[in-house]
């Protein structure tokens, strides 16, 4: 099948589905339908498939759905809803992997009136007849090692060939669907689907910077390149507190070791504590404060007034 949506007549069956939807009784005049291929177990643009058994989760997920325009979520861009839902084996067809090719189907229908009449005449014309589903998906698993690259890193990556073996994640473990779009240019060549899928977690920042350190390519999601990005930024600006409170502690060394050696040229030590560590400016710091604190010699003046308001002798008869 060359596109992956055609007309279709409502049957009474159809309709008796489409009544669960609408708030009124409506006629097989009063409404457009026609099928859609919404995804398959074939391996897309992207590297990735679903799995048969996903394929079969997601058939009554998208029951009720709605179709839009390029994902987007606007209440204005609804012109479409999925009343149907099927699984079917493609016979003779085979996936890129040597699978037999399954195709998740449904069937939609819309408002026959003027407003949509230019959208159903595009779709009879066959301008409009590629889809793209939103879905959430907890698992894709690298075909060469097995991991599951929404939870844990590995290295190989999406399109790569190891020895003879094309790398693409299979996902798996469908959690809901939220809509299927008219779209432009699909991922899936013969379902013709883009795909939009939320990871139920991602790998943590020190598995990011970890994965990084290896000698193999990282790729990274749009999340976790953002949140390395945030994290360096963080970084930065802890640097730059860092840094302001070394030059702090440097000129407070400096001034204890004006205090404690008068006669010595404070340049000289300046030249030291600009090399130091922060831990051995501290240390330093410390040590000097004892040293001035045991070496302070009182004035003599101040002895010398300590010991006459103690001298009571000029009262002695």
């Amino acid at each position: 099948m060359i596109g992956c949506i055609q007309k279709s007549l409502a049957s009474d069956d159809d309709m008796k589905k489409i009544h669960e939807f609408a708030r009124r009784e409506l006629m097989p005049q009063e409404v457009y339908t026609f099928n859609v291929d919404l995804c398959n177990n074939d391996i897309d643009r992207d590297f990735e498939k679903f799995s048969v058994d996903t394929l079969y989760q997601m058939k009554d997920m998208f029951v009720g759905k709605t179709g839009i325009f390029d994902h987007s979520m606007k209440a204005s861009n609804q012109k479409a809803r999925i009343f149907d839902t099927f699984v079917v084996k493609e016979n003779g067809k085979m996936t890129a992997d040597g699978e037999e090719l399954y195709t998740l189907k449904a069937k939609a229908y819309m408002l026959n009136n003027e407003e949509n009449s230019s959208l159903i005449a595009e779709i009879d014309a066959g301008i409009k007849k590629e889809v793209s589903v939103s879905c959430s998906i907890d698992k894709a698993i690298c075909s060469i090692c097995g991991a599951d690259k929404r939870k844990q890193h590995c290295e190989h990556i999406p399109g790569k060939t190891y020895a003879d073996k094309l790398c693409f994640c299979t996902l798996t473990d469908a959690k809901d669907a939220y809509e299927f779009s008219f779209v432009a240019v699909p991922a899936q060549r013969e379902a013709g689907i883009t795909k939009s899928f939320q990871t139920a977690k991602e790998r943590k920042m020190q598995e990011i910077i970890k994965a990084m350190q290896g000698s193999e390519p990282v790729t990274l999601t749009k999340s976790e390149a953002g949140r390395l990005y945030s994290y360096i930024e963080e970084l930065r600006e802890e640097a730059q507190i860092g840094e302001d409170y070394k030059k702090q502690l440097s000129k407070e060394v400096v001034d204890l070791f004006k205090s404690a050696f008068p006669d010595m040229d404070a340049k000289l030590f300046s030249s030291v504590t600009a090399v130091m560590t922060t831990k051995e400016l501290i240390g330093f710091r410390d040590g000097m404060k004892k040293h001035n604190s045991k070496s302070k010699i009182k004035p003599q003046l101040s002895s010398v007034a300590e010991n006459t308001a103690k001298d009571f002798s000029q009262f002695r008869i």
